[in-house]
């Protein structure tokens, strides 16, 4: 009877160790490279496939560290600094000229254990801003620097910085051009400008949760503006027990809105899931006010949102159950 009650406490041990593996053995990462009016007929066949090859190298990069028991913070890092490096996205190489025709950037990143944050906003020279951000998290007492004090603690920190012609991009120079012809046609004091940004969410096998942003913010901006990608709470959040978040839309709105921050509040003092926060933001709140835009979300079991308002949105996902996708359309 004594050995029949040890066997018994040995099975329930182990049950309780593979159970408790299993919740902590998981982890998610959920991209996204901006949403906009993204027309079927304005992408080829080869652009769209660009557009999915490097979505996939970004989910890989980030997914290559969560599957080895990596940390939530190194893989959003990672998977943004991919996209930063592309000219296909507004954010690094990609990034839209402002009316001076010059490319600032902004980025921030967020600890969801820790609930440290870290900023870059106006920057010029810092190769991949995401990393600036970080460094302005662990290594110094701020949570936002901006332009030339940005860049040169960043150089200080040993970090790739370039000349700003390194951020030239052709396609986008050409949209740059066609934003002042229009506008000097309609004689509006702002146009439509394009918007985009790229970020990533991710959940790790212990638990921790991160978030990410990059952006080269608005084609024509002025007077230095700063959107909500590098605005803790409004285009980039994270919380463990929670979930985080990543923004792409009209920054000016998200930062009144607070969108980030609004979708994990919701499930702390509504009990709402992260989809339907989420969804109730991008749908409800900002779309009666025809603000465009989208985001992606992740909670602490794993579950992802992707709503956005917009024709479409680059996205992807990876899960530790193997359940992967990649999209830009509805």
């Amino acid at each position: 009877m004594k050995n029949l009650n040890y066997l018994l406490i040995g099975l329930m041990l182990i049950t309780f160790s593979i159970a408790s593996f299993g919740q902590e053995g998981t982890y998610t990462l959920v991209i996204h490279g901006g949403a906009g009016n993204i027309a079927r007929e304005n992408i080829s066949e080869e652009r769209e496939k660009e557009y999915h090859d490097k979505l996939n190298e970004a989910l890989a990069a980030g997914e290559a560290i969560l599957a080895e028991g990596g940390n939530s913070l190194d893989a959003v890092e990672a998977a943004v600094r991919i996209l930063e490096d592309s000219p296909l996205f507004n954010a690094g190489k990609g990034a839209v000229f402002n009316y001076e025709g010059k490319n600032e950037l902004d980025a921030s990143i967020m600890c969801g254990n820790t609930m440290d944050a870290g900023a870059v906003a106006g920057v010029t020279t810092i190769r991949n801003p995401i990393s600036g951000a970080r460094k302005v998290m662990e290594n110094s007492p701020h949570v936002m620097l901006t332009g030339k004090g940005a860049e040169q603690f960043c150089y200080d920190q040993g970090m790739d910085i370039v000349d700003p012609s390194y951020f030239f991009d052709q396609r986008r120079w050409e949209q740059y051009r066609n934003f002042l012809r229009r506008r000097q046609e309609r004689g509006a004091l702002e146009d439509n400008p394009s918007l985009g940004t790229v970020g990533a969410v991710a959940l790790d096998m212990q638990g921790n949760l991160a978030a990410a942003t990059s952006t080269g913010g608005m084609t024509g901006k002025r007077f230095g503006r700063i959107g909500d990608s590098p605005v803790i709470g409004a285009g980039t959040y994270a919380r463990n027990g929670a979930g985080a978040v990543s923004a792409t839309g009209h920054g000016e709105f998200f930062i009144k809105h607070v969108v980030a921050y609004d979708i994990i509040a919701q499930m702390l003092y509504l009990d709402r899931s992260i989809d339907e926060a989420a969804m109730l933001l991008i749908h409800e709140v900002l779309g009666e006010m025809e603000v465009n835009g989208g985001v992606i979300a992740v909670d602490k079991d794993g579950n992802i949102s992707m709503p956005f308002n917009t024709t479409g949105m680059f996205r992807g996902y990876v899960k530790s159950t193997g359940e992967t996708g990649v999209m830009i359309f509805e």
